[in-house]
Protein backbone atom coordinates (compact mmCIF):
# COMPACT_ATOMS: atom_id res chain seq x y z
CA UNK A 1 0.00 0.00 0.00
CA UNK A 2 1.30 3.44 -0.97
CA UNK A 3 1.02 5.60 2.15
CA UNK A 4 1.33 9.30 1.34
CA UNK A 5 0.02 12.76 2.21
CA UNK A 6 -3.44 11.89 0.87
CA UNK A 7 -3.83 8.66 2.86
CA UNK A 8 -6.86 8.93 5.16
CA UNK A 9 -7.08 7.01 8.45
CA UNK A 10 -10.19 6.59 10.58
CA UNK A 11 -9.17 5.86 14.18
CA UNK A 12 -11.10 4.73 17.26
CA UNK A 13 -9.99 5.25 20.88
CA UNK A 14 -11.68 3.44 23.79
CA UNK A 15 -8.84 2.63 26.18
CA UNK A 16 -10.43 4.13 29.30
CA UNK A 17 -13.35 6.53 29.76
CA UNK A 18 -13.32 8.51 26.51
CA UNK A 19 -15.13 7.25 23.41
CA UNK A 20 -13.37 8.93 20.50
CA UNK A 21 -13.14 8.76 16.72
CA UNK A 22 -11.11 10.85 14.32
CA UNK A 23 -10.33 11.13 10.63
CA UNK A 24 -6.78 12.26 9.83
CA UNK A 25 -5.14 12.68 6.43
CA UNK A 26 -1.42 12.45 5.81
CA UNK A 27 -0.58 11.77 9.44
CA UNK A 28 -1.21 15.30 10.72
CA UNK A 29 -4.16 16.92 8.92
CA UNK A 30 -7.03 16.45 11.37
CA UNK A 31 -10.28 16.43 9.39
CA UNK A 32 -12.37 15.60 12.45
CA UNK A 33 -11.94 14.66 16.09
CA UNK A 34 -14.96 13.66 18.17
CA UNK A 35 -14.73 12.79 21.87
CA UNK A 36 -17.57 11.61 24.09
CA UNK A 37 -16.49 11.86 27.73
CA UNK A 38 -17.72 9.63 30.54
CA UNK A 39 -16.49 11.90 33.36
CA UNK A 40 -20.00 12.64 34.61
CA UNK A 41 -20.85 8.92 34.63
CA UNK A 42 -17.84 7.95 36.77
CA UNK A 43 -17.66 11.06 38.98
CA UNK A 44 -20.11 9.68 41.52
CA UNK A 45 -17.87 6.65 41.98
CA UNK A 46 -14.73 8.75 42.48
CA UNK A 47 -12.95 6.97 39.61
CA UNK A 48 -13.44 4.90 36.48
CA UNK A 49 -15.51 1.71 36.86
CA UNK A 50 -14.33 -0.69 34.11
CA UNK A 51 -17.66 -2.44 33.50
CA UNK A 52 -19.53 0.86 33.37
CA UNK A 53 -16.93 2.26 30.96
CA UNK A 54 -17.28 -0.71 28.59
CA UNK A 55 -21.06 -0.41 28.43
CA UNK A 56 -20.86 3.34 27.85
CA UNK A 57 -18.42 2.77 24.97
CA UNK A 58 -20.84 0.33 23.35
CA UNK A 59 -23.62 2.89 23.49
CA UNK A 60 -21.58 5.84 22.27
CA UNK A 61 -19.23 4.35 19.68
CA UNK A 62 -21.41 4.17 16.55
CA UNK A 63 -22.77 7.73 16.94
CA UNK A 64 -19.23 9.02 17.61
CA UNK A 65 -17.80 7.27 14.51
CA UNK A 66 -20.68 8.54 12.37
CA UNK A 67 -20.10 12.07 13.63
CA UNK A 68 -16.37 11.86 12.88
CA UNK A 69 -16.96 10.72 9.28
CA UNK A 70 -19.70 13.31 8.78
CA UNK A 71 -17.61 16.16 10.21
CA UNK A 72 -14.66 15.15 8.02
CA UNK A 73 -16.88 15.72 4.99
CA UNK A 74 -15.89 12.50 3.25
CA UNK A 75 -17.58 9.28 2.19
CA UNK A 76 -16.52 5.99 3.81
CA UNK A 77 -15.03 4.95 0.46
CA UNK A 78 -12.43 7.70 0.84
CA UNK A 79 -11.08 6.12 4.06
CA UNK A 80 -7.89 4.17 3.34
CA UNK A 81 -7.34 2.42 6.69
CA UNK A 82 -9.04 1.85 10.05
CA UNK A 83 -7.14 1.97 13.33
CA UNK A 84 -7.93 1.40 16.99
CA UNK A 85 -6.16 1.54 20.32
CA UNK A 86 -5.08 -2.03 21.13
CA UNK A 87 -3.54 -1.25 24.53
CA UNK A 88 -2.71 -0.45 27.21
CA UNK A 89 -6.00 0.21 28.95
CA UNK A 90 -9.06 -1.47 30.39
CA UNK A 91 -9.51 -4.80 28.62
CA UNK A 92 -13.29 -4.52 28.23
CA UNK A 93 -13.06 -0.97 26.94
CA UNK A 94 -10.26 -1.84 24.52
CA UNK A 95 -12.22 -4.77 23.08
CA UNK A 96 -15.13 -2.50 22.16
CA UNK A 97 -12.94 -0.26 20.00
CA UNK A 98 -10.80 -3.02 18.51
CA UNK A 99 -13.86 -5.10 17.58
CA UNK A 100 -15.59 -2.14 15.95
CA UNK A 101 -12.47 -1.18 13.97
CA UNK A 102 -12.02 -4.74 12.73
CA UNK A 103 -15.67 -4.88 11.68
CA UNK A 104 -15.31 -1.67 9.67
CA UNK A 105 -12.07 -2.97 8.18
CA UNK A 106 -13.86 -6.12 6.97
CA UNK A 107 -16.97 -4.34 5.70
CA UNK A 108 -15.02 -1.65 3.87
CA UNK A 109 -12.18 -3.98 2.83
CA UNK A 110 -9.60 -1.57 4.29
CA UNK A 111 -6.36 -2.30 6.21
CA UNK A 112 -6.54 -2.51 10.00
CA UNK A 113 -3.89 -1.16 12.39
CA UNK A 114 -3.79 -1.75 16.14
CA UNK A 115 -2.03 1.09 17.94
CA UNK A 116 -0.15 1.39 21.22
CA UNK A 117 -1.89 4.14 23.21
CA UNK A 118 1.39 5.28 24.76
CA UNK A 119 3.03 5.64 21.36
CA UNK A 120 0.04 7.65 20.16
CA UNK A 121 0.46 10.20 22.98
CA UNK A 122 3.91 10.98 21.58
CA UNK A 123 2.21 12.29 18.44
CA UNK A 124 -0.11 14.77 20.20
CA UNK A 125 2.47 17.57 20.02
CA UNK A 126 3.43 16.68 16.45
CA UNK A 127 -0.20 17.03 15.37
CA UNK A 128 -0.15 20.68 16.38
CA UNK A 129 3.43 21.30 15.19
CA UNK A 130 4.53 18.87 12.43
CA UNK A 131 7.73 20.90 11.85
CA UNK A 132 9.35 19.53 15.03
CA UNK A 133 12.68 17.84 14.37
CA UNK A 134 14.11 14.74 16.02
CA UNK A 135 15.53 13.89 18.47
CA UNK A 136 12.87 15.03 20.89
CA UNK A 137 12.31 14.45 24.58
CA UNK A 138 8.66 13.79 25.36
CA UNK A 139 7.20 14.09 28.84
CA UNK A 140 4.27 11.67 28.84
CA UNK A 141 2.32 12.44 31.98
CA UNK A 142 -1.17 11.17 32.76
CA UNK A 143 -3.29 9.43 35.35
CA UNK A 144 -1.72 6.09 34.63
CA UNK A 145 1.75 6.93 33.32
CA UNK A 146 4.62 9.31 33.92
CA UNK A 147 7.58 8.81 31.57
CA UNK A 148 10.40 10.85 30.07
CA UNK A 149 11.03 9.48 26.59
CA UNK A 150 13.69 10.10 23.97
CA UNK A 151 12.04 10.05 20.54
CA UNK A 152 14.76 9.66 17.91
CA UNK A 153 12.33 9.08 15.07
CA UNK A 154 9.02 7.45 14.23
CA UNK A 155 8.86 4.17 16.12
CA UNK A 156 12.29 4.74 17.69
CA UNK A 157 11.92 5.42 21.41
CA UNK A 158 13.83 4.99 24.64
CA UNK A 159 12.40 5.54 28.12
CA UNK A 160 14.89 7.73 30.00
CA UNK A 161 12.97 8.04 33.24
CA UNK A 162 9.66 7.06 34.80
CA UNK A 163 7.76 7.11 38.06
CA UNK A 164 8.76 4.44 40.52
CA UNK A 165 5.35 4.58 42.23
CA UNK A 166 2.39 6.88 41.56
CA UNK A 167 1.85 8.56 38.21
CA UNK A 168 1.55 12.34 38.46
CA UNK A 169 -2.13 12.30 37.51
CA UNK A 170 -2.78 9.56 40.07
CA UNK A 171 -1.19 11.75 42.76
CA UNK A 172 -3.47 14.63 41.73
CA UNK A 173 -6.54 12.39 42.01
CA UNK A 174 -5.51 11.03 45.43
CA UNK A 175 -4.76 14.46 46.87
CA UNK A 176 -8.04 15.85 45.49
CA UNK A 177 -9.93 12.92 46.98
CA UNK A 178 -8.35 13.51 50.39
CA UNK A 179 -9.22 17.20 50.21
CA UNK A 180 -12.78 16.21 49.10
CA UNK A 181 -12.45 18.33 45.98
CA UNK A 182 -14.08 15.85 43.60
CA UNK A 183 -13.09 13.84 40.51
CA UNK A 184 -11.08 14.10 38.34
CA UNK A 185 -8.55 15.75 40.61
CA UNK A 186 -6.17 17.29 38.07
CA UNK A 187 -8.40 20.00 36.60
CA UNK A 188 -9.87 20.86 40.01
CA UNK A 189 -6.50 21.29 41.71
CA UNK A 190 -5.18 23.26 38.74
CA UNK A 191 -8.17 25.60 38.95
CA UNK A 192 -8.08 26.34 42.69
CA UNK A 193 -4.26 26.48 42.75
CA UNK A 194 -4.49 29.66 40.68
CA UNK A 195 -5.85 31.41 43.78
CA UNK A 196 -3.35 29.87 46.20
CA UNK A 197 0.21 30.57 47.31
CA UNK A 198 2.60 28.02 45.76
CA UNK A 199 5.21 28.74 48.43
CA UNK A 200 2.83 28.39 51.39
CA UNK A 201 4.10 24.88 52.14
CA UNK A 202 7.51 23.56 51.13
CA UNK A 203 6.47 20.07 50.09
CA UNK A 204 9.30 17.62 49.22
CA UNK A 205 10.71 17.21 45.71
CA UNK A 206 11.61 13.52 45.86
CA UNK A 207 14.59 12.26 43.85
CA UNK A 208 15.19 15.73 42.46
CA UNK A 209 18.90 15.10 42.01
CA UNK A 210 18.83 11.32 41.53
CA UNK A 211 18.79 10.36 37.85
CA UNK A 212 15.72 10.85 35.68
CA UNK A 213 13.16 8.72 37.55
CA UNK A 214 10.47 10.45 39.61
CA UNK A 215 8.40 9.60 42.68
CA UNK A 216 5.12 11.14 43.85
CA UNK A 217 3.88 8.72 46.51
CA UNK A 218 5.85 10.45 49.26
CA UNK A 219 4.58 13.86 48.16
CA UNK A 220 0.99 12.63 48.40
CA UNK A 221 1.68 11.31 51.92
CA UNK A 222 3.31 14.62 52.90
CA UNK A 223 0.21 16.51 51.81
CA UNK A 224 -2.04 14.23 53.87
CA UNK A 225 0.18 14.48 56.96
CA UNK A 226 0.44 18.27 56.67
CA UNK A 227 -3.32 18.72 56.36
CA UNK A 228 -3.90 16.51 59.41
CA UNK A 229 -1.54 18.68 61.46
CA UNK A 230 -2.78 21.96 59.97
CA UNK A 231 -6.53 21.55 59.41
CA UNK A 232 -7.14 25.28 59.06
CA UNK A 233 -4.81 25.67 56.07
CA UNK A 234 -6.82 26.63 52.99
CA UNK A 235 -7.25 24.09 50.20
CA UNK A 236 -6.12 26.71 47.70
CA UNK A 237 -2.70 27.06 49.33
CA UNK A 238 -2.37 23.28 49.76
CA UNK A 239 -3.28 22.72 46.11
CA UNK A 240 -0.91 25.43 44.88
CA UNK A 241 1.99 24.12 46.98
CA UNK A 242 1.35 20.51 45.94
CA UNK A 243 1.14 21.47 42.28
CA UNK A 244 4.31 23.54 42.55
CA UNK A 245 6.23 20.49 43.81
CA UNK A 246 4.93 18.23 41.02
CA UNK A 247 5.62 20.75 38.27
CA UNK A 248 9.07 21.61 39.63
CA UNK A 249 10.16 17.97 39.51
CA UNK A 250 8.67 17.29 36.07
CA UNK A 251 10.28 20.39 34.52
CA UNK A 252 13.70 19.81 36.10
CA UNK A 253 13.87 16.15 35.10
CA UNK A 254 12.61 16.71 31.56
CA UNK A 255 15.06 19.54 30.85
CA UNK A 256 17.88 17.48 32.35
CA UNK A 257 16.97 14.59 30.03
CA UNK A 258 16.85 16.88 27.00
CA UNK A 259 20.31 18.19 27.85
CA UNK A 260 21.73 14.69 28.27
CA UNK A 261 20.54 13.40 24.87
CA UNK A 262 21.03 16.62 22.91
CA UNK A 263 17.35 16.95 22.04
CA UNK A 264 16.17 19.57 19.57
CA UNK A 265 12.93 20.07 21.41
CA UNK A 266 10.70 19.15 24.34
CA UNK A 267 7.15 17.92 23.83
CA UNK A 268 4.38 17.35 26.35
CA UNK A 269 1.80 14.57 26.08
CA UNK A 270 -0.90 12.95 28.19
CA UNK A 271 -3.77 14.33 30.23
CA UNK A 272 -1.64 16.18 32.79
CA UNK A 273 0.01 18.13 29.97
CA UNK A 274 -3.18 20.22 29.97
CA UNK A 275 -2.16 21.56 33.40
CA UNK A 276 -1.70 25.32 33.16
CA UNK A 277 1.25 25.53 35.58
CA UNK A 278 3.11 22.70 33.85
CA UNK A 279 2.57 24.26 30.43
CA UNK A 280 3.71 27.69 31.58
CA UNK A 281 6.77 26.57 33.53
CA UNK A 282 7.93 24.00 30.97
CA UNK A 283 7.75 26.67 28.27
CA UNK A 284 9.58 29.27 30.36
CA UNK A 285 12.25 26.97 31.77
CA UNK A 286 12.67 24.97 28.58
CA UNK A 287 13.13 28.08 26.46
CA UNK A 288 15.57 29.51 28.99
CA UNK A 289 17.61 26.30 28.64
CA UNK A 290 17.67 26.72 24.86
CA UNK A 291 14.96 24.21 23.87
CA UNK A 292 11.97 24.56 21.63
CA UNK A 293 8.95 23.52 23.70
CA UNK A 294 5.87 22.14 21.93
CA UNK A 295 2.58 22.06 23.79
CA UNK A 296 -0.29 20.07 22.30
CA UNK A 297 -3.63 21.84 22.29
CA UNK A 298 -5.67 20.94 25.35
CA UNK A 299 -7.98 18.87 23.16
CA UNK A 300 -5.00 16.74 22.13
CA UNK A 301 -3.73 16.31 25.72
CA UNK A 302 -6.50 14.04 26.93
CA UNK A 303 -7.36 10.72 25.26
CA UNK A 304 -8.44 11.30 21.68
CA UNK A 305 -8.48 9.41 18.39
CA UNK A 306 -6.56 11.98 16.32
CA UNK A 307 -3.29 10.91 17.95
CA UNK A 308 -4.24 7.26 17.31
CA UNK A 309 -4.75 8.06 13.62
CA UNK A 310 -1.43 9.93 13.43
CA UNK A 311 0.47 7.00 14.96
CA UNK A 312 -1.42 4.60 12.69
CA UNK A 313 -0.42 6.52 9.56
CA UNK A 314 3.25 6.18 10.47
CA UNK A 315 2.86 2.51 11.46
CA UNK A 316 1.07 1.77 8.20
CA UNK A 317 3.86 3.47 6.28
CA UNK A 318 6.66 1.61 8.06
CA UNK A 319 5.10 -1.78 8.85
CA UNK A 320 2.10 -2.12 6.57
CA UNK A 321 -1.35 -3.43 7.59
CA UNK A 322 -1.83 -5.71 10.57
CA UNK A 323 -3.54 -9.05 10.64
CA UNK A 324 -7.06 -9.13 12.06
CA UNK A 325 -5.83 -11.59 14.68
CA UNK A 326 -4.43 -8.56 16.55
CA UNK A 327 -6.13 -8.47 19.94
CA UNK A 328 -6.46 -6.13 22.90
CA UNK A 329 -3.53 -5.92 25.32
CA UNK A 330 -4.29 -4.18 28.63
CA UNK A 331 -0.67 -4.22 29.86
CA UNK A 332 1.07 -3.15 26.65
CA UNK A 333 4.41 -1.35 27.16
CA UNK A 334 5.71 1.51 25.05
CA UNK A 335 8.23 -0.76 23.35
CA UNK A 336 5.50 -3.24 22.32
CA UNK A 337 3.85 -3.12 18.90
CA UNK A 338 0.40 -4.78 18.85
CA UNK A 339 0.31 -7.91 16.68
Amino acid sequence: MNVNESTVVLAIETSCDETAASVVMGGNDVLSSIVSSQIDIHARFGGVVPEVASRAHMEALIPVVNSAVEEAGILPQRIDAVAATAGPGLIGALLVGVSAAKALSLVWDKPFIGINHLEAHLYAGLLDDPTLQFPLVVLLVSGGHTMIIEMRGHGDYTILGRTIDDAAGEAYDKVARYLTLGYPGGPIIDKIAADGNPTAVDFPRAMMHDGLDVSFSGLKTSVINYVRKNPTMSNTDIAASFQSAVVDVLCAKTIKAAQQVGAKGIVLGGGVSANSALRAQMTERGNAAGFRVALPSRAMCTDNAAMIAAAAWHRLKSDGPMDLSCGAYPNLKLSDVPR
